[in-house]
């Protein structure tokens, strides 16, 4: 019996410990959108700011653990500075003279994105693979340092257009031939692509997010940036939604097994525990005492109770 007592406790112990991860597993596919991370990302970015920034200098942002793979950073200008020269260098983006800010604000952060294994979770592309991380750059509204989910200034290159360099690209050989495209992802939504300029750069005359893809397959409709969910931790999104999926399934499963276990147990101790208190009621009551009858020993009642009346008694 304290066999199986220990072993009803080891299963309640396991049990408590599943139901305990089974909140993890539901975490892992909340969903985010695109726009939804540009917000985000636009708050961090302008917490990076010291108290005093410096005009024209990068600040890297300091990016949660649950956006791992996710960089991003900030820059503030004057309006008229941005126009007037430009920026020589801003990460993987080279912004030339000439590009106007509409609606027109004296000062301006340009906030960068780099969505690393991210890129195809949240700018899912079908019929293309991703040579490059998708990068992005937006720009906001900077008199307020403090402020959070400001809408996006429009900016737009006159006289050159922007470039982006991508420094290493993924080596994946194009379907049939197809030369990789630039892709460019605005903020309705919509795709456009364009070719490549000196086998690794991209041109863009207003804001957005961009890379570098080839075609795989046969060309699909243009995607949907609507809410999707995280990726895993080697960013293949669609393998690690389903292996989240089998995980949470998975433990459901043993979850119910253990119950049938734990039910099965529980019957058996409680049928247990009544064989022992019958043995226990026969052990505790009335001795007799024993005779041997030829070669066997057999109980001996001394007395009985009712003593036998021969019905001639009854008579007259």
């Amino acid at each position: 019996m304290r066999i199986e007592q220990s072993s009803v406790w080891i299963l309640i112990v396991s049990l408590l410990c599943i139901l305990s991860w089974l909140p993890l597993f539901n975490a892992q596919p909340r969903g985010i959108s695109a726009r939804s991370l540009d917000a985000l990302l636009q708050d961090y970015a302008f917490r990076a700011f010291a108290e005093h920034p410096r005009t024209g200098i990068p600040y890297d942002a300091r990016i949660p653990s649950n956006l791992s793979g996710v960089e991003g950073a900030a820059m503030r200008l004057r309006s008229g500075s941005l126009r007037n020269r430009g920026v020589k260098r801003y990460k993987e983006f080279q912004i030339p003279p000439g590009v106007a800010v509409q609606p027109y604000v004296e000062r301006l952060g340009l906030v960068y994105h780099n969505l690393g294994n991210w890129s195809s979770i949240l700018y899912p592309l079908p019929g293309f693979t991703y040579l490059a991380p998708v990068l992005g750059l937006l720009a906001y509204d900077a008199s307020d340092l403090s402020a959070s989910s400001l809408p996006e200034l429009y900016i737009r290159a006159s006289l050159k257009p922007i470039l982006i360099k991508f420094p290493n690209l993924t080596s994946a050989p194009p379907a049939d031939g197809l030369s990789p495209k630039c892709v460019h992802f605005d903020l309705q939504g919509s795709v456009q692509f364009d070719n490549v300029v000196s086998g690794n750069a991209c041109s863009a005359t207003q804001q957005g997010h961009f890379s570098i893809a080839v075609e795989s397959t046969a060309p699909s409709p243009a995607p949907n940036t609507a809410a999707v969910l995280p990726p895993n931790a080697g960013g293949r999104g669609g393998k690690g939604n389903y292996s989240k999926v089998w995980t949470v399934v998975g433990s459901l499963v043993g979850v119910f097994a253990l119950l049938g276990l734990l039910v099965v147990l529980l019957i058996r101790c409680k049928d247990g525990k009544k064989v022992q208190q019958m043995e226990w009621a026969v052990d505790g009551g009335e001795t007799l005492q024993r005779t041997s009858v030829g070669n066997t020993k057999a109980p001996l009642a001394m007395g009985t109770r009712t003593r036998p009346v021969l019905e001639t008694e009854y008579v007259p």
